[in-house]
């Protein structure tokens, strides 16, 4: 491996090694696999570059388009030309995804999910990183300033991780640094002849002189071990700053306090969901007398911006012995207390814990935070409850309808939160709101005028499959389709409560689960359940459920509902095995693109007009099959170009002979029984036979081009100074050939000095098979990993960049000699034109 080589690949292991610290960031790391994938290519065009030779800014520029079309075909092949090729629509499409992705780190606590728009920034900040520090390493020859961005790229993944295991990735980005140092150091001091390794050591002598090589690897391994170990060292340190008590997780760490900023639970919900087979995630036995209200609690989604729902960004403590009683909650509603023991099956794991709704205490072990505001636990520095047991001490909250009719106004910082609607949402929500509320005449009235309106009266069709979208139209559009899945019936139902002045959020978790026979209740994937909750003053947050045959009516809500709050029968929620009607409350078409946007927590059905035919269209099909076969045929030009060449060339010199044997006196006879003389003789061109002999030289050179490639394609590369006698004297000796392969060398040489030099040169015939004895002897030198290399990426298909650059110029100059002549036949004047 030439110099050149082994930097390149150090520099494509340094960026990579730097990026191992992102990985505490994000879950899934199966991103740093394609980023993996991505940087060697992006490393081989700017390899391939570099050894044409293009310019410095070329070879960059090079890699920079080339970076571009990669990240095009991998996060925005069904917005670009050919899939490939980056229009105005593929970069609006990037720049969606870079400003969700940006949208998604301040939302999700580390390790945040691998939506798409966190993967483009993780894979192209890998790409640009990479890029940036091949240019300086490889490009420009000069290493040192290349740790910037590496370290750049470590600072920013240690200071969002802020884990005790950090050490170990600055570790791996020294090592990766180090090993660019070394490699060009050892690449500058190639330049000027052989690496010493200093002189041996004589008993009783002075020290022998010591490599600089080995006396660089000394001084780094040593720097690297100062740094690993000074900041074990008990050293007065700054406290507090820009990252202090920011911890990895939802919160901060080492304590109680933090805040919790999390993405839209209902991603990570769909995420989870978003399998074949359904499975029990969840089992929990308990005391309560009515499993068909024990609905599971994971977060609430307070914050409204017209399209979606999200949690808000919250203050998170220590999670203390006994919560605290529920906001608003009175002591003249009827509660029974229940206790749950959930189980959580391993590899479900969720950052929030899911609860029955209020709960009063919660015991469980791990690294958990409460949130007041949501009475609800999120996981600290990683923490999920995979494998998880934990009981749960909670209120069965069971209010009357008369209770909830008279309940009195809302305080205002609860009216002033909840109750926020934004400017974009069209006015038609609202207005529908009214008219579906018209004549009732409390807050109660009109909750249950919605929920009726969703659930029995409206019209609306339980169905998973519609997809979900994005814009400020998306919940009229569903109101307008009636076609949807418990999120858009909550999202709306939410939105519509606020727009008549009631407060309301949005709860995502589980509708009840199965009873099972030992007693248990199971609960899964298919349970996955989003409703709304509004709120009553003296009551507390209340369950509505609009979303028609799923979860269970609240008894508060229907109308023979007694005084005393006794519940009626509700409707259970159906088994995962009924009919297609029972799906998940997420829907299972949720594509990479939706999550990127957020499309997944929208209450967003698709308008028909917007989607459009389903069928592929037959120009993208071949598009797609053409753009399939250049990707296959790309990596195998070098190979074939280099087997036409080499079949031109040796064809050639199979009829060199014949050639030369026609331009003799006496025909072609003669000539063609020189074919069958010994290796080494040659037929003599006489002097009036020149077109003859012009052929017969130029077939001669041509096997002895293919010659020095072939040796070439094995490892020794070609010296143009050298003359032929000694260029074979070096093939010879670097390949360390025999006697015969290196009598087939010299005999190739010998005729090319005849054509060059010799006053009467002499055609040497059977040339064509001493270059295959000297290609099988080079071939048994060498390892299979150059053996095949020469044969899928011969060095020398370089050529075949070259002679397009030959051929280029001499286009270039024979335009411009005709517009020359064009020009000076413009210029002269017609004959006998007086001046």
């Amino acid at each position: 491996m030439s110099g050149r080589a082994r930097l390149t690949l150090c520099s494509a292991a340094a960026t990579l090694m730097a990026s191992c610290a992102l990985l505490p960031l994000v879950d899934p790391a199966t991103w740093i696999l394609q980023a993996a994938v991505l940087l060697a290519i992006q490393s081989g065009v700017g390899a391939a570059a570099r050894r044409v030779p293009l310019a410095r800014p070329l070879t960059v520029a090079a890699q920079a388009l080339v970076t571009l079309l990669l990240l095009t075909l991998v996060f925005a092949r069904e917005q670009a030309l050919l899939g490939v090729v980056p229009g105005p629509e593929a970069v609006r499409h990037l720049g969606e995804l870079l400003q969700a992705g940006a949208e998604d780190v301040g939302r999700y606590a580390i390790p945040a999910p691998l939506s798409a728009g966190i993967r483009l920034m993780t894979v192209g900040g890998v790409l640009v990183i990479g890029l940036a520090v091949d240019t300086l390493a490889v490009t420009y020859r000069n290493a040192a300033p290349a740790g910037l961005p590496l370290l750049a790229l470590y600072s920013v993944a240690a200071g969002l991780s802020n884990g005790s295991s950090a050490w170990v990735w600055f570790l791996a980005a020294a090592v990766g640094y180090l090993m660019l140092l070394l490699a060009e150091g050892r690449e500058r001091l190639a330049q000027w002849g052989r690496v010493f390794a200093g002189a041996p050591r004589t008993a009783g002598g002075p020290p022998a002189t010591v490599a600089p090589v080995r006396t660089g690897r000394r001084i780094g391994m040593a720097a690297l071990g100062v740094a690993l170990v000074v900041p074990l060292l008990p050293l007065p340190a700054i406290q507090g700053g820009l990252l202090a008590g920011a911890g990895p997780g939802a919160g901060a760490g080492g304590g109680g306090g933090g805040t919790i900023s999390a993405v839209n639970p209902v991603v990570s919900l769909r995420d989870s969901l978003n399998v074949n087979d359904d499975r029990t995630v969840l089992t929990l036995s308990t005391n309560a007398e009515d499993l068909s209200d024990m609905y599971l609690r994971i977060v609430s989604l307070d914050d409204f911006d017209g399209t979606t729902w999200k949690p808000s960004k919250r203050h998170i403590v220590a999670v203390p012995d006994e919560l605290p009683t529920p906001t608003g909650l009175g002591q003249e509603i009827k509660r029974t207390v229940v206790d749950t023991r959930i189980s959580a099956a391993t590899g479900y794991a969720q950052a929030w814990l899911p609860m029955p709704y209020p709960p009063s205490g919660v015991k469980i072990k791990g690294d958990w935070r409460y949130e007041p505001v949501g009475m609800t636990l999120v996981g600290d520095h990683g923490e999920d409850t995979s494998g998880k047991t934990y009981e749960v001490t909670s209120l069965d909250v069971q209010p009357t309808a008369k209770q909830l009719e008279a309940a009195p106004k809302a305080p205002s910082s609860i009216r002033d939160e909840y109750t926020k609607v934004p400017g974009s949402l069209p006015k038609a929500v609202s207005r529908q709101a009214r008219e579906i509320t018209a004549g009732a005449t409390s807050d109660y009235a009109k909750a249950v005028a919605l929920q009726d309106y969703f659930a029995l009266t409206g019209g609306f069709a339980y169905d998973t499959d519609v997809e979900v979208g994005s814009g400020p139209d998306a919940i009229a559009r569903f109101l307008r389709d009636k076609q949807g899945f418990c999120v858009h019936f909550s999202f709306a139902m939410a939105a519509m409560a606020r727009t008549l002045g009631i407060p309301a959020r949005v709860a995502v978790g589980f509708a009840p689960g199965s009873p099972q026979a030992d007693g248990s209740v199971a609960v899964s994937l298919k349970d996955a359940h989003a409703w709304p909750e509004l709120y009553f003053e003296g009551v507390g947050w209340t369950r509505f459920e609009p979303t028609p045959t799923r979860g269970t009516t609240p008894s508060y809500t229907v109308p023979d509902s007694s005084d005393a709050g006794t519940p009626d029968v509700p409707q259970s929620s159906q088994s995962a095995d009924a009919a297609p009607s029972a799906a998940p409350s997420a829907s299972t078409s949720c594509s990479a693109q939706d999550k990127k946007l957020d499309g997944c927590g929208a209450a967003l059905p698709l308008d028909e007009a917007d989607q459009g035919d389903q069928g592929t269209p037959v120009y993208e099909t071949v598009g797609w099959i053409l753009l399939g076969a250049l990707a296959l045929a790309l990596p195998l030009l070098p190979m074939l170009w280099r087997l036409r060449r080499r079949s031109v060339r040796l064809a050639s010199a199979r009829h060199s002979g014949a050639v030369a044997a026609q331009g003799r006196p006496g025909g072609g006879a003669e000539g063609l029984a020189a074919e069958d003389k010994p290796s080494g003789s040659a037929v003599l061109l006489d002097e009036p036979s020149h077109e003859a002999a012009e052929a017969a030289s130029a077939h001669v050179l041509a096997v002895w081009r293919e010659l020095i490639d072939t040796a070439w394609d094995y490892g020794i590369e070609p010296d143009d100074a050298l003359t032929p006698r000694r260029a074979a004297a070096r093939i010879v000796r670097i390949g360390e050939l025999d006697e015969s392969a290196a009598g087939s060398v010299h005999r190739v040489a010998g005729a090319v000095e005849q054509v060059l030099f010799a006053p009467h040169p002499r055609a040497g015939t059977g040339l064509s098979q001493e270059v295959h004895r000297v290609r099988a002897a080079l071939r048994a030198r060498v390892g299979w990993t150059t053996r095949v290399r020469a044969v899928v990426a011969p060095r020398s298909a370089v050529r075949a960049v070259w002679d397009l650059a030959d051929r280029w110029t001499a286009l270039k100059a024979s335009w411009a000699g005709r517009a020359a002549q064009l020009a000076g036949l413009l210029r002269r004047r017609p004959s006998g034109q007086q001046s």
